[in-house]
């Protein structure tokens, strides 16, 4: 606790959310993830590791990293897990997101010019630092509109780190030093077309929302998606064009696709995990 608390945001959809499955991952994790378990094949609890989890704005998770924290999982395991080990200081894994959310929509940032559904810019409150979203706001607006699961993820987790000790046993500081975000099978009611164009928005008002110029973004590619699938594309294409962003291809490592939730595979969702964690080790590093 003498260094800040190194806090990963984690954001998308049903990718992100997670369906793995703890049951079938206990009776291979001695084999494949042995940090996970101890000799007695008992789940390992990481104090060093805080995994807490919003689900559309309501607090799921609070507690040290395991998997047993919930009876399915997403990425934040092998993330957790990989960031705990390579990095000397606390770290916090901060997951705001829920399921069936379009980038080009209902996530869709701030900074969104033109680059939504149907030509559409954020329509929210732009300013940054303060994202708090009420029924009482979604109902001035007329009910739902585009960027609506951006402010509420966003903003949870930026009241979450207001009180950070609640969420973080005897920290008083912290850095934002990443984020992570894997989509889900639903961009297909956003702009695919504008892809990499909102994920370029997401990451430049993300790192201004939390205060971090400094701070990374990685994304995963979706499970059955080849490099030349359009969204792959539009990924790496972003990527390509920013040092501090990265991309996972996550086809080599999962079995069957995200709009089955790769039929609750836990091995897909703990190697992209690994795979995202080691990528932002990378980065953070310089390599």
């Amino acid at each position: 606790m003498r260094k800040p608390v190194q806090v990963f945001i984690l954001m998308g959809q049903s990718n992100m959310l997670g369906f793995g499955k703890t049951g079938p991952l206990k009776g291979i994790a001695g084999d494949k993830y042995p940090y996970l378990v101890d000799d007695g094949g008992n789940w390992n609890v990481r104090k060093d590791v805080r995994n807490v989890f919003f689900s559309n704005g309501s607090l799921t998770t609070n507690d040290w990293m395991a998997v047993d924290n919930r009876n399915k999982f997403g990425p934040e395991i092998g993330i957790g897990n990989y960031l705990g080990h390579m990095i000397d200081a606390p770290v916090l894994i901060l997951k705001s997101c829920v399921g069936n959310r379009a980038l080009g929509w209902d996530l869709l940032p701030p900074s969104a010019d033109g680059t939504g559904k149907d030509g559409r810019s954020y329509e929210g409150d732009s300013d940054y630092g303060d994202r708090k979203v009420s029924t009482q706001s979604k109902a001035d607006k007329g009910g739902w509109y585009a960027g609506l699961q951006y402010d509420l993820d966003v903003g949870v987790a930026q009241d979450a780190l207001e009180e950070l000790s609640k969420y973080y046993p005897d920290a008083t500081e912290y850095e934002v030093a990443g984020f992570f975000w894997w989509q889900g099978c639903s961009e297909g009611k956003g702009s695919v077309e504008n892809y990499d164009k909102n994920l370029e928005y997401l990451f430049n008002d993300l790192k201004k929302e939390f205060n971090a110029p400094n701070a990374k973004f990685v994304c995963a590619t979706l499970g059955e998606h080849d490099k030349d699938a359009t969204l792959s594309q539009k990924m790496f294409n972003f990527a390509d064009g920013n040092k501090d962003a990265g991309v996972f291809y996550s086809k080599p490592v999962s079995t069957g696709g995200s709009c089955g939730h790769y039929g609750g595979d836990p091995e897909t969702y703990m190697n992209v995990g690994e795979g995202m964690g080691k990528l932002m080790v990378e980065m953070l590093s310089g390599r």
